[in-house]
């Protein structure tokens, strides 16, 4: 089995090297594929410089910036591995939960896994309102799609590479998140969840989502419902 993991990178400079050395640890037969996302730091440098044309990577550039949603776009079209994984380029989300990850879909039950961060996994404790704004992005989720979720806004998305077959994403940024949510109920998928550890940061050090994508995965939710 062959994994393709999906890195999109915005301004992870300071992140970036470690995040590949986590990921490249991994012991799994695997093809990394990085979308720089329009970065403005050092990024792209790194990129250049130390992991273009590196055996089992796959480095893409998008000119300006996009989004989260447009760089899976970009990076989802060059998968060849049988199962897809979403990785986040800052150090929130730990590759060495990647085997809990895949269990369920080696072993034929699951299509699609979530990570949860709300599932008894150790995390960082930090902002109450986001998880209660999580929380209720979820439910809303949950309540449109018919599913019982626990953690839609995870990065942790992981895939047989078919699940995409038949789908195209329109979402450039966060939006992403309820749109697969959606797209994936919508098609019937096996999804199963499972704990992940958690290091959350902060927006001092470099947390970019924040009030106005919440609002924005609000007319998500209600339009993948209701619009597709």
């Amino acid at each position: 089995m062959k994994l393709s993991i999906v890195i999109p990178v915005f301004n992870e400079e300071t992140t970036l090297r470690e995040i590949l050395q986590r990921v490249d640890a991994v012991p799994y037969d695997k093809e990394i594929i990085i979308v720089d996302d329009g970065s403005t730091d050092g990024s792209a440098g790194i990129l250049k410089d130390e992991y273009e044309g590196r055996a089992g990577y796959t480095v893409l550039y998008h000119g300006r910036n996009q989004g989260k949603g447009a760089a899976l776009r970009s990076g989802f079209g060059r998968v060849t591995g049988e199962v897809v994984i979403v990785q986040d380029a800052d150090l929130e989300y730990s590759p060495k939960d990647y085997p809990a990850l895949l269990e369920p879909i080696l072993d034929g039950r699951a299509d699609v896994v979530f990570g949860s961060r709300f599932l008894g996994g150790p995390h960082r404790v930090l902002f109450f309102w986001h998880y209660v704004g999580n929380l209720f992005l979820t439910t809303l989720s949950n309540m449109m799609t018919n599913i019982n979720l626990t953690d839609m806004e995870t990065c942790y998305k992981v895939f047989r590479r078919e699940v995409l077959d038949g789908l195209k994403f329109k979402c450039d940024r966060f939006g992403f998140e309820p749109e697969f949510t959606a797209k994936i109920a919508h098609k019937r998928c096996r999804i199963y969840e499972v704990p992940i550890s958690y290091s959350g940061r902060d927006y001092s050090e470099g947390k970019k989502i924040g009030w106005k994508d919440g609002v924005a995965a609000i007319w998500f939710i209600f339009r993948f419902r209701f619009f597709g």
